[in-house]
């Protein structure tokens, strides 16, 4: 049985393949990303889909994922409505036949994903993060597209996280500061930046987050991804 892993799409998006062979895919967009890692037509499995909220860098390509692979959709009511009308992903693909909402939990083939909230905008619904517990136990946050709040503390407390996957490049979401900020009060054992670069306006390298994170938060380890890179998750420790 292989190590989970865990690929960089670009952007907020991310591959997660569980030991158990699970994919899991978060925020997918790849059509017309200057930094996406493949095309869309490249991802031929996929068992869920997580959309943290409707803004088209985080949806573009989840209707033609879940249709091509049968995965379920993880998302809002009010998300997955829009995506269901969008592009005719049936009830049966949608997770409780409508979606869930923060503090909400799902088990779907060994995974465990409680919403979370996140402090952003979006069209339809509120914007969320994921809490990803694995088959054993390894834990993900994906914090989707938010500026910092002091309840990351309880969300450190309550799921022991062993990975956070941030945004760093602010103007819409934390910038570098902000984020080792998220980083401290989730007491996280590895952090990935993401958000960042994709356009002019964003924070356009990870190092003042890496330097930031080093002196405020020196027992975190920060692990820059290139888009297409993959990282094997450890085994947690709990």
């Amino acid at each position: 049985m292989a190590n989970s892993t865990i690929k960089y799409l670009g952007h907020a998006g991310f591959q997660i393949t569980t030991k158990n062979e699970k994919v899991i895919i978060i925020d997918p967009w790849l059509t017309g990303n200057p930094s996406a890692a493949c095309q869309v037509e490249e991802i031929v499995k996929a068992d869920m889909v997580l959309v943290t909220h409707d803004h088209f860098d985080h949806i573009a390509d989840v209707g033609p994922i879940v249709k091509a692979t049968g995965a379920t959709l993880v998302g809002m009511p009010e998300v997955v409505g829009k995506l269901k009308e969008d592009t005719g992903i049936p009830d049966s693909q949608i997770v409780f036949g409508m979606g869930m909402n923060i503090g909400g939990t799902a088990h779907i083939d060994g995974v465990a994903i409680t919403m979370t909230q996140a402090y952003h905008s979006c069209e339809k619904g509120n914007p969320a993060g994921y809490i990803i517990k694995l088959e054993d136990g390894f834990t993900v946050y994906h914090a989707g597209d938010t500026g910092v709040f002091y309840s990351m503390k309880i969300l450190g407390e309550l799921y022991n996280i062993d990975l956070a996957l941030l945004p760093i490049g602010g103007v819409f979401t934390m910038d570098p500061i902000q984020a080792a900020m998220a980083a401290k009060l989730l007491q996280v054992k590895k952090v990935i930046p993401m958000h960042y670069k994709t356009f002019p306006l964003l924070e356009q390298d990870a190092l003042p987050f890496t330097e930031i994170m080093k002196k405020e938060v020196p027992e975190a380890e920060v692990l820059v991804l290139d888009p297409g890179n993959e990282y094997v998750l450890g085994a947690s420790c709990k």
